[in-house]
C-alpha cells in the first residue's frame, strides 16, 4: 500500500458524494447503555493523548483513511449498500466511547441500527479545492474527540468512480486499510450483478479489547515485561526515544507542524535482492532496521539507536480478516556496528529478545511504571515500520486501483516512517517536523537508506534473478 497524504493521492474532478452514520443511527447510540468491554489500551492512550492535546488549544487531526477507484460511474444504492454492509461486518465501526467523570466507558450498537446517509455535496471542477474540501471536512466527521468518527465518499465520472474512506486512528491500523479496497470493490459487485458474497465472517476487534485488556490487567509492575520496559526507559534517561537526529526544534517549544515524505524507494529486483541478503538474519524487516541504526549513527553520533518497532498483535487466525488496530510495540538498543551484516546481527538478537514484550500494551506499562508521561504530541515516540503488504488480497491491482492508504499530516515533533514492500518496490513515507533542519536530515536518511538496499553486493542480486527463473 502506497501511504500518501489526500493532496498526492491522484485526486481528480467530479462529483462529491458522501455517506455519514444517519440521525437515526446517532440518536440510537445516544439511548444506549454502556457496552462492559472496555477500550483497549491503545484506544484509550489516542483518546486521552487527543484531549490533552486540545486541552492545549490545539486541533490536531490524526484520522487515517484509504482511497481507490471503482470503474465506471457507479451504481450509487449498490455502493451505499456495499459500505453499510462492510461497516456491519466490523463491529468496531459501529462502537463508541463516552465520558464519565475520568473513565471511558464503550457503546455499541446493533446491526438493525446501524442506516447511512447520502447526501450530494456537488460538483467539483478544481482538484485543489476538492482536496481542501475533504480533508476539512473528514477532520471533523473523523475526528478522535467525536462519534461517530467515520465518513465515506466517492468522487463520481463517467469513466471512473474514486472512493475515499476515513476513520478515527481508533477503529483502523495499516492492514485493516490494505484490506478496504478488495472488499468493498467484492460487496460492490455483488451488489450490481446480484451473486452471493463468499467469505467467512470477520471476528470483532471489541471482543479483541475486552481478552487483551483483561491480560494486560493481569500483570503488575514486578512482572518481567515491565522490568525490562523500565530498564530500557531509563536508558532513554527517563522518555521513550524519539529519531536521534537534529530535528531544529527548541526544547520545551510548541507543537510544530509537519511535512510528509512520500516516494518509491527501490524497485522489485532491488527489493527481492535486499530481502534474500537479510533472509539469514530476519528478512526485509531486520535489514531495515539495521540499516536505520547505522544511518542515524552517522546522521546524529548517538552510539546506540534505541527505537520501538511496531508489531501486529493479530496473533490468532479469528483476527486475521479483523478491521481494527491491532498494534503493539517492543523496544530495541542497537549499538553502532562495523558493517551492516554485524547490525543485521544485532537487530535480530535484539527482536528475537523483545518482541515478546509487543504483547502487553505500553500504555498498560507505563501506567504500571507510575511516571507522569502526559502527551503533549500525538505521537508517544518516533517509529521505523516495515510491512509487507503483497500477500494482501487485491494488492496486485493497487496501481490500477490508484489505491492509498492516507494519513492526515498536522503537527508533531516526532519522525514516524513505513517502509512498504509492494509489489512494484519499496515504498517510502515519513512524517517529520516543519522545519529546514529535519528536512536536510530526513532527506538524507532516505537517500541513505536507498543507497544501502541498493548496495546488496552483486552476486546476490544475481542468485535472486536465477531463482526467479528455475
Amino acid at each position: 500500500m502506497r501511504i500518501s497524504d489526500i493532496q498526492r493521492c491522484e485526486v481528480r474532478p467530479g462529483r462529491l458524494v458522501e455517506w455519514t452514520f444517519s440521525k437515526a443511527t446517532v440518536a440510537a447510540a445516544a439511548a444506549l447503555p454502556p457496552d462492559p468491554r472496555p477500550p483497549a489500551y491503545i484506544q484509550e492512550s489516542h483518546i486521552r493523548t487527543a484531549r490533552s492535546v486540545r486541552e492545549d488549544g490545539l486541533f490536531v487531526p490524526t484520522w487515517l483513511g484509504m482511497a481507490f477507484d471503482l470503474p465506471g460511474r457507479a451504481d450509487l444504492d449498490a455502493l451505499e449498500q456495499a459500505l453499510r454492509d462492510w461497516t456491519l461486518r466490523h463491529e468496531t465501526l459501529r462502537s463508541g466511547f463516552r465520558w464519565t467523570g475520568d473513565d471511558m466507558h464503550r457503546f455499541t450498537l446493533d446491526d438493525n441500527d446501524v442506516s447511512l446517509h447520502r447526501e450530494v455535496i456537488g460538483d467539483f471542477a478544481d482538484p485543489e479545492a476538492l482536496v481542501r474540501y475533504m480533508q476539512d471536512r473528514f477532520d471533523v466527521a473523523a475526528d478522535a474527540l467525536g462519534w461517530p468518527n467515520l465518513i465515506y465518499t466517492a468522487v463520481v465520472r463517467d469513466d471512473s468512480t474514486s472512493v475515499y474512506m476515513a476513520f478515527d486512528h481508533t477503529n483502523v491500523d495499516a492492514y485493516s486499510l490494505q484490506r478496504i479496497p478488495d472488499e468493498v470493490h467484492e460487496l460492490y459487485l455483488a451488489g450490481v450483478t446480484g451473486r452471493p458474497v463468499t467469505g467467512t465472517p470477520a471476528g470483532s476487534y471489541v471482543d479483541f479489547c475486552e481478552q487483551e485488556r483483561a491480560n494486560a490487567d493481569g500483570i503488575d509492575d514486578t512482572h518481567t515485561i515491565v522490568a525490562r520496559w523500565r530498564e530500557f526507559i531509563g536508558r532513554c534517561d527517563g522518555r521513550l526515544p524519539t529519531f536521534p537526529v537534529d530535528l531544529g526544534l527548541q526544547p520545551g517549544g510548541e507543537l510544530p507542524a509537519q511535512k510528509l515524505m512520500c516516494e518509491p524507494l527501490v524497485d522489485a529486483d532491488t527489493a527481492a535482492a535486499f530481502e534474500e541478503y537479510c533472509r539469514p538474519y530476519g528478512g526485509s524487516l531486520v535489514g531495515i532496521l539495521a540499516a536505520t541504526s547505522l544511518i542515524v549513527h552517522e546522521l546524529g553520533g548517538q552510539p546506540v539507536y534505541r527505537t520501538v518497532v511496531p508489531f501486529h498483535t493479530r496473533v490468532k487466525s479469528a483476527w486475521s480478516d479483523s478491521v481494527g488496530w491491532y498494534v503493539g510495540g517492543a523496544p530495541i538498543e542497537v549499538p553502532a556496528a562495523r558493517d551492516f551484516d554485524g547490525a543485521l546481527a544485532t537487530v535480530r538478537a535484539e527482536l528475537r529478545a523483545n518482541r515478546s514484550l509487543a504483547r502487553i500494551p505500553l500504555a498498560r506499562v507505563l501506567r504500571l511504571l507510575g511516571a507522569d508521561f502526559r502527551p503533549t504530541s500525538p505521537d508517544m515516540y518516533s517509529i521505523v515500520s516495515y510491512v509487507d503488504a503483497r500477500p494482501t488480497p487485491g494488492s496486485a491491482h493497487w496501481t490500477e486501483k490508484k489505491a492509498y492508504g492516507l494519513i492526515r499530516v498536522s503537527y508533531g515533533d516526532q519522525v514516524c516512517a513505513w517502509v512498504n514492500r509492494l509489489h512494484e518496490g519499496l515504498w517510502f513515507a515519513c512524517r517529520y517536523p516543519d522545519t529546514d533542519v529535519a528536512y536536510k536530515n530526513v532527506r538524507r536518511y532516505v537517500e541513505g537508506l536507498r543507497h544501502l538496499i541498493d548496495s546488496v553486493p552483486a552476486d546476490d542480486r544475481l542468485r535472486v534473478a536465477e531463482l526467479a527463473f528455475s
